[in-house]
């Protein structure tokens, strides 16, 4: 390949708007070009990245056993409807309808789709078990689209399901997509950390992130530095501290009233109280009940946390007619005091706890002086909120530290959600119908692309690995114009193509400055500069970023391979 016949649009400058630096690397290196918020096009050279990254991805997909199929992205509704997944992923769907008026959503996963295909085959436990992948286009209709393919409405994410006997089954398959995870990593040259994850819309547990430590990720984990645990803060467990004895002797209720006071910020100003000192009561509905969570003021309920402790198998935010039902109050004055036909449980923290302002069970009124076992009575205590940096871990006693990540990679075990729901059984050893137990494996490529540049470039331009560069090796005419140098990098080109490196050949006539800083833009890993020395048969050889060494045409690929050997990574 050519530059003068590469389409590589690259640009000096970019919006002030875009803040990740692999989001303005990729648009100045001619990558990818934006159609509409969260919608990128992928120029020749992304998509020559994606597709490398790809064929790895395919490589130990292989290896691990699994087999590559391709499903389709349009997605009747009644089958999101009957497994549960419309209403878990909610507004992110992409839903449309056709002439006829019947539903169908966008694929922003493939559970269903997958299960359907599988419980329409699969009769016997000797069809299992298997594992099936795909690498398919996505869409999910994010609220804030940012930082270019690291979280977009489009994307491509390879997308894995495993289908056992068994939960021990299971357990092997997971295992062994796991380990292909890992290999996947090493190869592309990235660090990551294995961190324990929500399962979110998707459901099941054991979920884990592949994620890749960075300032600017979009998503935040927790680390004990002292064992190497990761987790998300709404999933992380910590170590109870021993928790004090109220000092206060608990004062007489109070009504007081807020009119039009229902958020957190709004009731302490108006009361002139700290958050900490607040209540929170919030309404949901679990596996059809309706529960009181109670979390302090300053603190976040992890909705994780309260789906475990209540053994549930689905949770939601309770409806506004079910919150006044309950309560006898609209949104935002719901309190635990006289709650109606609710099972109150509450977070560990409030045990030391006295004297409160809780929501009032009335519009326009919070109580004051509230303690529990004297105003209300406490069905089930349990750790809900949200874990904090500076809380200990429960494996070691180490302080948590939080840093930001971006999540490459999500593995589940499912068990059998979707396959009861959508009746994938088979007909075990022993006669009984059984459900499939499944597994669920997901790894965005686009994003990769992203987490890639994001990781691996200086202030120059990008710096591929050349597992995924775009290309292996740009040999680099200084001047168009010196028939000597143009002569010698086409012969350069030429057995770097026979030595089996990608090769591009850069021959526009333009300025040294120009194709110096495109190379270093693009960041092909492999650089070899054929200059004034080219009348004596010699040229440069360097990595991408590092020093260059003057050798004899002959030894120009040898000399490339030495640089690029154990090569790092940003």
């Amino acid at each position: 390949m050519r530059t003068s016949e590469l389409f590589a649009p690259t640009l000096r400058q970019v919006s002030g708007d875009v803040e990740m630096a692999s989001h303005r690397l990729l648009l100045r290196g001619g990558f990818i070009r934006q159609l509409a918020g969260g919608i990128y096009s992928l120029l020749p050279l992304g998509w020559r990245v994606v597709r490398k990254i790809e064929q790895i991805v395919r490589e130990e997909m292989d290896a691990a056993g699994a087999q590559e199929l391709f499903l389709p992205t349009l997605h009747p509704g009644e089958r999101g409807e009957r497994s549960g997944g419309w209403g878990r992923w909610g507004p992110e769907l992409m839903q449309l309808q056709d002439r006829n008026g019947r539903w169908f959503c966008l694929g922003g996963t493939h559970e269903e789709v997958i299960t359907q295909l599988v419980a329409s085959e699969v009769k016997s436990y000797r069809e299992l078990p298997f594992t099936l992948y795909q690498i398919q286009v996505k869409f999910r209709d994010e609220i804030r689209p940012r930082g270019g393919l690291v979280r977009a409405r489009e994307f491509t994410m390879k997308d894995a399901y495993s289908f056992d006997r068994d939960v021990a089954g299971l357990d092997r398959s997971y295992d062994l997509m796991l380990a292909a995870y890992r290999r996947v990593m090493e190869r592309i040259g990235l660090p990551y950390r294995l961190a324990d994850a929500s399962p979110g819309g998707i459901g099941g547990w054991d979920t884990r992130e592949f994620a890749l430590p960075c300032d600017t990720g979009e998503s935040t984990y927790l680390r004990c530095e002292q064992c190497r645990y990761d987790a998300a803060p709404e999933v992380a467990r910590f170590a109870p501290d021993t928790l004090p004895e109220p000092q206060e002797p608990p004062k007489p209720l109070a009504r007081v009233e807020t009119p039009g006071q229902r958020t957190i910020d709004q009731v302490t100003a108006f009361l002139g109280v700290p958050a900490a000192r607040l209540v929170k009561t919030l309404i949901y509905k679990a596996d059809g009940r309706v529960v009181a969570a109670l979390v302090r003021g300053d603190r976040e309920l992890s909705e994780d946390k309260l789906k475990d402790a209540l053994g549930a198998g689905a949770i939601e935010m309770a409806d506004p007619e079910t919150i006044q039902r309950v309560s006898g109050a609209p949104v935002g004055f719901a309190g635990p005091v006289g709650l109606r036909e609710a099972e109150i449980i509450a977070d560990e923290d409030l045990r030391a706890e006295r004297n409160f302002v809780t929501g009032g069970n009335e519009a326009d009124l919070h109580l004051a002086n509230v303690n529990w076992g004297r105003d209300f009575q406490v069905a089930r205590w349990a750790q809900l909120r949200v874990t904090e940096p500076g809380d200990r871990c429960p494996r070691c006693g180490g302080v948590y530290t939080s840093y930001r990540g971006i999540e490459m990679a999500h593995i589940f075990k499912l068990g059998t959600i979707y396959s009861e729901a959508l009746d994938a059984y088979f007909l075990d050893e022993d006669g009984s119908r059984k459900p499939i137990v499944m597994g669920c494996y997901g790894l965005g490529t686009t994003r990769m692309l992203a987490a890639i540049a994001e990781h691996c470039h200086d202030d120059s331009g990008l710096i591929w690995p050349r597992s995924v560069a775009p290309f292996d090796a740009i040999t680099i005419i200084v001047n168009h114009d010196d028939r000597a140098q143009r002569e010698l990098g086409e012969r350069v080109h030429e057995r770097l193509a026979a030595a089996g490196f990608d090769a591009l050949l850069e021959d526009r006539p333009e300025r040294p400055g120009v194709k110096f800083k495109d190379a270093d833009l693009i960041g092909i890993p492999g650089q070899v500069v054929v200059g004034r020395l080219a009348s004596e048969g010699r040229v440069e050889v360097r990595r991408r970023g590092g020093r260059a060494r003057t050798v004899p045409v002959e030894e120009a690929v040898v000399a490339l391979e030495e640089l690029l050997a154990g090569e790092p990574t940003g």
